[in-house]
């Protein structure tokens, strides 16, 4: 089983978020925070596959929080979902240590990408395109 941690500030998207974890029948949210500190104090206690990580979160922004869960959690991929994946968004969560950045309004893109991480592939995309 796929154990993965939601990170949003918004319950409604934390909500659609679980929605599209909980329709593979070999994923599950393990657990949900709402801000950088709870994400990374999630992530050590949890034991997630995937973390799928806002981007503006309360007290640690996602990139902030991210090198902290790289850190002490390595064996996590880190997908980063955002409203806006600019390219300055992309680079500097590459630089984070995150291994995907997708929409968070595109649920086919989010399935995409955690099975991107899945296999160990880095999965980035912007408006336009995906880069793997």
């Amino acid at each position: 089983m796929v154990r993965i941690l939601i990170v949003d500030d918004s319950d409604s998207i934390r909500r659609q978020l679980r929605r599209v974890v909980e329709r593979n029948p070999q994923w599950e949210v393990c657990g949900e925070a709402r801000d950088g500190r709870e994400a990374i104090d999630k992530a050590l206690s949890g034991a997630p596959d995937i973390v799928l990580l806002d981007y503006r979160l309360p007290i640690l922004n996602g990139l902030q929080a991210a090198r902290e869960i790289s850190r002490l959690v390595p064996s996590a991929k880190i997908l980063l979902c955002s409203m806006h994946c600019s390219p300055d968004l992309i680079a500097a969560a590459r630089d984070a240590g995150i291994h995907g950045a997708v929409s968070k309004c595109d649920t086919r893109q989010i399935v995409r990408a955690i099975e991107a991480l899945l296999r160990c592939q880095n999965f980035f995309t912007d408006s336009e395109t995906a880069l793997v």
